[in-house]
């Protein structure tokens, strides 16, 4: 156990905190509620990043940039919208020594100022679908802020299209919260429940809204990522018109959906343990770290770290890319570089000593499970490959397990309070109330309704109306 790091049990706010300042993943910012992501918290964003683009642009997604200005008279247009919004504003009322004609929101997000640029673009059915994301930074004046998790400025992507029916935009909100499902699960390693929100839950300006939610190690829910479809609404406010086939003007249908730099927080609070980080491997910026280990400054310059740098290089082209690092911090004692770089999540650690060297083999160790094994040294590359994807894959099927031993099914309105104060995790229970049935939950058990499962199409007796409704999870989250 670290002692500079608190552990889960004694105070898991603390904990998370902890394992940031150890791996120095982020910093806080001059501007309270802003952060710093710091090299080794913005590489892992890199990672992440680079995952779901390949995923957007395979699915026919192109990037652009749009302003981070937006005239306050954008986001009067759609009233719901402005009314979720507007308590998380930040506005800017003074430029160039003079006050503006007209305030500008910094955007909190992208669908006012992007509708307006749609309808300008779109004309035709011959311009349609129009697919575009773009990759920036946003601001909502959060009051009570987390490293990652809830910060007033934060980065993310936001997806954003334009289609002719109903039924295409229907189908593009479920593809791309399918694509989140498949990188968060395939390559973050996080376990999760794609669903459709509650009425109470939706975003602002949205007909319908989904996420995929994961638990994290405390049993909370964490919303990892969401896809809104949004009707008409927006094309109706911006009149993102297009003249159809038959020579007649029709509204747009559109969606937007987006993840953030909440996803290194979902990570943090799934993986790691009172140790410090713990990464999976396809997120990880440095995969191996070797280290060589020897008293005898000639042996280190002549044969231990020539050695280290050819199995690095060896290992970085079989990896396809710069993911290794040959510790050459000989300053240290040995076990002071193993925790550094076991605090930094470094997924495998190999260790290159002078009884290696004359055996022929590497020590390698996991920081998964800390198991240690010894590899033959012209066998390290295709055995190292296998112990990054068996880290990999456990970290999931442990994630996946966590979730599903903490997900209780409750029968009454008393069975949900009893398990949301007991045991906490995830609660199913039927449900088809209102709004204020949300409220009442979530005032008496500090619980929300997460989402409605898209795998579970059952219904039953809702536990708060009596009548129809359907399979819901309920759960206290960040």
């Amino acid at each position: 156990m670290a002692r500079n790091i608190t552990t889960r049990e004694q105070d898991y706010s603390q904990w998370y905190l902890d394992v940031i300042k150890a791996a120095e993943l982020a910093d806080y910012a001059p501007v309270k509620g802003c952060m710093v992501i710091r090299p080794t918290g913005y590489s892992i964003w890199e990672n992440v990043q680079r995952y779901f683009d390949d995923a957007f642009k395979r699915t026919g997604h192109k990037n652009a940039y749009f302003p981070l200005l937006i005239p306050n008279s954008f986001l009067e247009k759609e009233a719901e919208h402005v009314e979720g919004f507007a308590p998380e504003c930040a506005m800017v009322t003074h430029a160039g020594g003079e006050e503006l004609e007209e305030p500008f929101a910094i955007r909190p997000t992208s669908e006012t100022v992007i509708g307006h640029m749609y309808s300008k673009w779109i004309q035709s059915w011959r311009d349609l679908p129009v697919l575009i994301n773009q990759w920036c930074n946003v601001m909502r004046w959060e009051k009570r802020t987390r490293l990652f998790l809830r910060t007033s400025e934060f980065l993310w992507q936001e997806g954003h299209t334009a289609h002719a029916t109903r039924e295409e935009a229907v189908e593009e909100t479920l593809r791309m919260l399918d694509v989140y499902r498949k990188v968060m699960e395939e390559e973050l390693a996080l376990s999760v429940v794609p669903g459709e929100k509650t009425a109470g839950e939706r975003f602002p300006g949205a007909v319908d809204t989904y996420s995929c939610e994961a638990m994290m190690s405390d049993k909370k829910a964490l919303q990892a990522g969401t896809s809104h479809f949004l009707g008409q609404n927006f094309a109706r406010a911006f009149e993102i018109r297009f003249q159809n086939q038959a020579g007649s003007l029709e509204e747009c249908w559109t969606t937007s959906w987006g993840v953030s730099t909440r996803l290194i927080g979902a990570i943090i609070m799934t993986h790691s343990d009172d140790d410090g980080l713990v990464l999976p491997p396809r997120v990880a910026p440095v995969k191996a770290a070797i280290l060589p280990i020897s008293t005898d400054e000639k042996v280190i310059d002549d044969t231990l770290l020539p050695r280290a740098r050819k199995l690095s290089a060896q290992l970085d082209d079989a990896l396809g890319g710069l993911y290794t690092e040959v510790d050459t911090r000989f300053f240290l004692r040995p076990s002071d570089r193993f925790f550094y770089h076991l605090q930094r999540g470094v997924p495998l650690r190999l260790e290159l000593g002078e009884k290696d060297m004359k055996a022929g083999t590497v020590r390698a160790v996991r920081r998964d499970t800390g198991e240690k094994l010894d590899i033959a040294q012209d066998a390290l590359v295709p055995t190292a490959l296998k112990i990054l994807e068996d880290i990999q894959a456990s970290l999931y099927s442990r994630a996946k397990t966590f979730r599903e031993d903490n997900t209780h099914f409750a029968e009454s309105y008393d069975e949900l309070k009893a398990i949301i104060e007991e045991k906490g995790g995830f609660v199913e229970a039927y449900f088809g109330g209102t709004q204020g049935d949300e409220r009442t939950v979530r005032e008496e058990t500090g619980a929300t309704p997460r989402c409605v499962p898209l795998s579970d199409h059952s219904t039953g007796k809702c536990i708060i109306t009596g009548k129809e409704g359907r399979k819901t999870i309920f759960a206290r989250a960040y």
